[in-house]
């Protein structure tokens, strides 16, 4: 299973409170099978209207995997394809004052941490990469720690999400392969399942 203690590498400053997932994946690009391909249409009203100064093109932020943002981030309809869209983009953890509780669901779901700070933390995280673009970030789920340069803040994130994270339990599927052998003698038991031994490897 995929354990998550820590995510490191560039940030991106996203400044603005209640940022809904309308905008961050507008309701045209909800029509799709696979979430393939939605990372290049993340926040695409808000940056076509800012017309290549939003900071998911600007330069100095491409490859960037820690997303900062401020409050009630995620806001809005409860569609997946949000946290989803910002996860194709290349976003591994999010760093905020705080997030909507379905939006927040959706990001463990798929093994995106968000980590709540206080405001003032937040701001100062922003400007550090506003000022900085290349300077490492480092979350650590463990000490509930974030890093940068000199900048060290607190964060939080509900216990049984930490944990989740940190023993790779919030992966569905690869709770499912680890615990193979017992799926299989559970299956073998029940009464109304009849089990191919043929359609497992």
């Amino acid at each position: 299973m995929s354990k998550i203690h820590k995510v490191s590498g560039r940030g991106i400053p996203l400044v603005g409170g209640d940022i809904d997932t309308d905008r961050i994946i507008p309701a045209r690009f909800l029509r799709c099978v696979t979430f393939d391909g939605l990372g290049q249409q993340v926040f695409a009203d808000d940056r076509q209207q800012l017309n290549g100064n939003h900071p998911f093109d600007l330069p100095q932020y491409q490859g960037a995997n820690i997303l900062v943002v401020n409050e009630n981030f995620g806001c809005g309809s409860s569609r997946e394809h949000a946290p989803q869209a910002i996860a194709k983009w290349g976003i591994q953890a999010i760093v905020g004052e705080s997030f909507a509780e379905i939006f927040f669901g959706n990001c463990v779901a798929i093994g995106v941490p968000c980590v709540t700070a206080t405001p003032e933390a937040v701001t100062q995280l922003q400007q550090l990469l506003q000022q900085n673009p290349q300077v490492e970030i480092i979350m650590d789920l463990g000490t509930l720690k974030v890093h940068g340069g000199d900048l060290t803040i607190d964060v939080n994130m509900n216990e049984g999400s930490r944990q989740s994270f940190i023993n790779g339990s919030w992966d569905n599927c690869g709770q499912l392969i680890a615990n193979h052998d017992q799926i299989r003698t559970t299956a073998a038991k029940l009464p109304y399942w009849q089990w191919d031994n043929s359609a497992i490897a």
